[in-house]
């Protein structure tokens, strides 16, 4: 079982961020809070495939002030994405955000802080300091030999840390960062040594869906398996809600946490007498309707499958025109291979009728 690093908990509306909080998922929408219905309808689309907290780009006054549109219309939380100009911090704190992505030392003066700090406090509104590599101080940088270093990153983490300890603000999330996975891994390990505040895990700019998704996986999923990370976003250059499926498994891969089934199965080999990969999408189709934790096999040899696949509540195997319905090793039914996938789900419907 993972031990995980214990945090300092901060509330993001409904959801708990650290502590012994469930590690949850978050995205970026890509609408301008601007286009309110457009924005809503992203919004609720995210939710729905089970973003837990959503960011906004607020790059001006009219994304700030629009922000209250939406969360006067919509229950899942969201997080304001600020730089350089305090003032939309403010504006975005009076359109109810439940959280701030602000650094307070790119924002101006101390006395622009203070404000900021001075607007959020009363409602315990939490501020996640945002680290990337690609934009270190200039100073850190030539101290580094002029390239981005773990220390670096700890460095510029913590002269943002120190502002708002200094005002004695500590509902703090950290994130650190990097394109470049061990970098992004040294990082972290770093950092939750130093502090006890919560840490939102990423890899930036990881890259489109395949690319990014293995390394997003390398680099939240080792932190994760050493304990440390309290929510995620998956970066890639795809639809958001693939950043959410991608968390999703990382964490169920993980142990971490269950959505919904889990679906495995083997990879093809010469024992393979069925059409394996074609029937595993068949499954994987059919699926998508259930929302019970369930976990569901496809293997391709009707010998071995069973025992492979011990560990699943429902599996099928195929051989010869033939192939089998098993539970937990255990066969229930053999059946025709075109009979497979509908002989399982009848399997599945019936277990859940009776669970529910």
């Amino acid at each position: 079982m993972i031990r995980r690093r214990k945090s300092l908990p901060v509330h993001v509306g409904s959801v708990i961020i650290g502590g012994d909080a469930p590690i949850s998922v978050q995205t970026m929408s890509t609408v301008n809070p601007v286009d309110t219905d457009a924005a809503v309808a992203d919004a609720k689309r995210l939710a729905a495939c089970g973003a837990e907290i959503i960011r906004f780009a607020v790059p001006n006054m009219a994304a700030a002030t629009a922000l209250k549109k939406l969360t006067t219309q919509l229950s899942v939380p969201l997080v304001a994405d600020i730089h350089f100009d305090y003032r939309l911090a403010l504006a975005a704190v009076e359109s109810g955000i439940a959280a701030l992505r602000i650094n307070p030392g790119n924002i101006g003066s101390e006395d622009n802080v203070v404000a900021v700090v001075e607007k959020i406090k009363p409602h315990g509104i939490p501020i996640r300091i945002g680290i990337n590599s690609g934009s270190l101080p200039d100073d850190i940088l030539a101290a580094n030999g002029g390239h981005p270093t773990a220390s670096g990153m700890l460095e510029s983490a913590l002269r943002h840390i120190r502002i708002l300890e200094k005002m004695d603000y500590r509902q703090i999330v950290i994130s650190l960062k990097s394109s470049d996975v061990p970098l992004m891994i040294e990082a972290y390990r770093t950092l939750a040594e130093k502090v006890p505040y919560a840490l939102h895990l990423g890899v930036t700019e990881a890259g489109l869906a395949q690319t990014g998704t293995i390394r997003s996986a390398v680099g939240i999923g080792t932190l994760l398996y050493n304990g440390i990370g309290d929510t995620l976003r998956v970066s890639l250059t795809a639809d958001p809600a693939e950043e959410i499926k991608v968390g999703q498994e990382i964490l169920t891969s993980l142990g971490l946490r269950r959505f919904g089934p889990t679906l495995i199965s083997c990879p093809t080999c010469g024992r393979t007498q069925v059409g394996l990969i074609a029937l595993a999408k068949a499954v994987e189709e059919r699926l998508k309707s259930i929302s019970q934790p369930i976990k569901v096999a496809v293997m391709g040899c009707v010998v071995n499958g069973p025992g492979e696949a011990r560990e699943a509540d429902f599996g099928i195997a195929g051989g010869q025109g033939m192939g089998i319905v098993f539970s937990h090793g255990t066969v229930l039914q053999t059946v025709k291979e075109a009979d497979l996938v509908d002989t399982l789900f009848a399997e599945i419907n019936k277990y859940i009728a009776k669970e529910s």
